[in-house]
């Protein structure tokens, strides 16, 4: 460990630093610390509606709420208007912050700059199309999926908007006895015309090759080459690796591939769980390499990077009290394998020190899984399924129908991540002494 240690010292920690000084990576990382108390506030939501009103959550079927209070689904209404003001617009307040904070670098106007970034995305996303007699747009981009392409355009405005705000010929002089926010909107118009035209000339050339526009591409172009995926083990490790790839870039993993995992595990899912009802075998399910079965039963406590392991790590070695709180307020949502807080709240999106981690842990456990069920078959598969907020550990005991080696299983796994991502989280607390 003690020479793992250094290794990372020596290799990531000097890279890790300049590239958390590099301004672009440090504006997406404020952003999404500013925007921490909505995540975390949507999280908490999300898990009470999930928890304790929806009668497929573990704790309603374990307290029979549902037979106590019949209606008790109707109770979700009341949080569930939550989301459409927190993270399912997370990508308008991406754009505008990390715009801003780069304006901010170079003293421009950061609320203009912030403003134009805005509607520079709007301009590259997908276009209104007619529904019922109404012109509306797609709300699919404006959450977490959308989340590269607000970066990349709040980057790109936030860097060269200021710069045209500096172009003297650009300006437009007004009288001293014109107010200062007239003055102001006057002073920067041409920069903001340049930079919005630039904007509609490239979503219209991108609207040629792909009519749904920019972000609809980039999702096409990840799914597309795995829709064919066949379901065997190479094929759960290589969307893991993508999933997480995706997510510590900005972009949600989970919902940009789950038509992806449908189209390629749900009947072989289907299949295991009609055999089982049929009196089959847990021992003896026909497909033993599904997605179901080998990520989310074994390597998706916390969430996606198996981040319940990444809180341990940093209540045991973190000394960085930001770190510390992120991962107290990280805790009950990751327990239901809800970890927005975390992901978004330390972040792990762009960190090159936690990417590593994030990116490695759920593989490593997948074959753990895919090693205990396959080849050694020291336990069944568990091809039972349960709710997906059921807490790591409880859903594989409840997975193969309360086998007690699988619970065994399950906090090795857990154990297994909290060391892989111990030097990191030691590692990431020398990166901030050092840019300090």
């Amino acid at each position: 460990m003690q020479k793992f240690n250094e290794i990372i010292d020596r290799s990531l920690v000097p890279v890790a630093t300049k590239l958390n000084n590099q301004r672009h990576i440090a504006a997406v990382r404020d952003a999404f610390m500013l925007i921490f108390p909505l995540t975390i506030s949507a999280s908490l939501v999300i898990l009470v509606n999930n928890i304790l009103f929806s009668n497929d959550s573990f704790v309603v079927q374990l307290l029979r709420l549902s037979s106590i209070f019949p209606n008790l689904e109707s109770a979700q209404q009341v949080l569930s208007s939550v989301a459409n003001g927190t993270i399912n617009i997370m990508s308008i307040f991406i754009t505008y912050l990390v715009a801003q904070i780069l304006a901010k670098h170079f003293e421009a106007d950061s609320t203009l700059v912030g403003l134009t970034s805005i509607a520079c995305f709007m301009i590259l996303y997908p276009k209104p199309f007619n529904a019922d007699d109404l012109n509306v747009i797609s709300t699919q981009y404006l959450g977490a999926q959308g989340l590269f392409v607000a970066m990349i355009v709040g980057c790109l405005v936030g860097e060269f908007l200021p710069k045209l705000f500096k172009v003297k010929r650009m300006q437009i002089k007004m009288p001293e006895m014109v107010p200062p926010a007239v003055s102001r909107s006057f002073s920067s118009m041409i920069p903001i015309v340049i930079v919005v035209g630039v904007a509609a000339i490239i979503n219209f050339l991108v609207l040629m090759i792909a009519p749904e526009g920019i972000n609809e591409l980039i999702y096409k172009g990840i799914q597309s080459p795995l829709r064919d995926l066949g379901g065997n083990v190479v094929g759960v490790l290589l969307l893991a690796f993508i999933q997480t790839l995706l997510f510590s870039i900005g972009i949600h993993g989970p919902n940009t591939l789950n038509a992806v995992r449908s189209a390629i595990f749900t009947e072989q899912d289907l299949a295991n769980l009609d055999f089982v009802n049929q009196g089959g075998s847990l021992w003896d399910v026909p497909y033993k390499e599904t997605w179901g079965i080998l990520n989310d039963m074994f390597a998706n406590m916390g969430g996606t990077g198996m981040t319940m392991g990444l809180i341990i790590a940093i209540f045991i070695a973190s000394k960085r009290p930001e770190q510390r709180e992120i991962a107290k307020m990280s805790l009950v949502p990751g327990i239901f394998q809800i970890n927005e807080p975390i992901i978004f709240g330390l972040p792990i999106v762009l960190n090159p020190l936690l990417i590593i981690p994030f990116i490695l842990v759920p593989m490593v456990n997948i074959l753990i899984g895919y090693f205990v069920t396959v080849v050694w078959q020291i336990m069944p598969s568990p091809a039972i399924g349960v709710p997906w907020t059921t807490p790591g550990i409880i859903n594989l005991f409840l997975g193969t129908g309360g086998n007690i080696v699988a619970v065994v299983v399950g906090i090795v796994c857990l154990a297994v991540s909290t060391v892989i991502y111990l030097p990191f989280v030691i590692a990431s607390n020398r990166a901030q002494k050092i840019e300090l």
